[in-house]
């Protein structure tokens, strides 16, 4: 899978010129979302096919600072896949191959209802797929 490639805008950065921490977990949203389109299962198809994956949970660790103008790469990985739930990993780096954070979110798979669905019932294709990269990660 690419990285997704991000440019930090000026109005992300903080009084300090630096990245506001929040943005962080908006680009892995950013990233995620780019990660499950190249797989072919984008939000907009998931949901077509009755499949929602909210957050459960989601952590950072900032290790260097980004400032404006410079494009950071968030790299994407399955950590863990179990039929209800995912964990993904993510790395943004700068060009120069700084670590700038390293971050994690779980989500779970839910109906339109709300409730929980497994989502090798629910999307077998997409399950094989993420079981494959979570298999991979390990």
């Amino acid at each position: 899978m690419q990285p997704y490639r991000h440019k930090v805008q000026y109005y992300e950065t903080d009084k300090m010129g630096i990245t506001h921490h929040a943005n962080y977990i908006h680009w892995m949203e950013e990233a995620r979302v780019d990660f499950l389109d190249q797989l072919g299962f984008g939000y907009d198809r998931m949901e077509a096919m009755g499949v929602g994956s909210p957050v459960i949970s989601v952590e950072c660790r900032y290790r260097a600072p980004s400032t404006f103008p410079e494009e950071v790469t968030v790299a994407v990985r399955v950590a863990r896949f179990k039929t209800v739930r995912i964990w993904f990993e993510y790395e943004m780096k700068k060009a120069d191959g700084t670590l700038v954070c390293q971050g994690r979110s779980e989500h779970c798979f839910v109906s339109p209802e709300g409730k929980l669905l497994r989502l090798d019932k629910a999307c077998p294709a997409l399950a094989e797929k993420l079981t494959a990269l979570a298999e991979g990660a390990e």
